[in-house]
């Protein structure tokens, strides 16, 4: 029987998202949508992590939605920068912080006012739930994000 992360892997692989494993720790991003304005453009990428417990037989797992942006800005402080013209701006916000999280579905219903997207982040949170509970592990679902 393969293990339970070749399963989930295998069970993802039509969402075209990266996996990454770092200690342990287990994270998986895909792009769900992104949005052009003038000179720049701003992405949404579902993100999860899980950590796995093989003595306790427990999966530990938190999900967010991220949102990043790149482009040119114009213009500078006034105060404190004395340029004119344009510069190259990258932001990212809220990428599994200590601060407190909103739930997938809070930050769904916000994000969806700016952007157009068909994602069910539930159908992936089941489908790796049901390959771990099949497999004899107990799935625990955080906001906050796993460690």
């Amino acid at each position: 029987m393969p293990n339970v992360i070749d399963s989930i892997k295998k069970s993802l692989e039509n969402y075209n998202g990266k996996w990454n494993e770092k200690k342990g720790l287990w994270d998986f991003s895909t792009t769900i949508a992104e949005r052009k304005a003038f000179l720049s453009k701003k992405k949404l990428t579902y993100a999860l992590k899980m950590r796995i417990d093989e003595g306790a037989k427990t999966v530990k797992f938190s999900e967010m939605l991220i949102e990043a942006s790149s482009g040119l800005s114009s213009g500078g402080d006034l105060d404190l920068d004395m340029s004119s013209g344009f510069g190259v701006k990258k932001e990212t916000y809220n990428t599994f912080s200590k601060a407190p999280q909103r739930t997938i579905e809070e930050q769904s219903n916000l994000f969806g006012k700016e952007y157009s997207y068909q994602f069910d982040y539930k159908e992936i949170r089941t489908k790796i739930k049901d390959i771990l509970e099949n497999a004899g592990y107990q799935f625990e679902y955080q906001i906050l994000p796993v460690k």
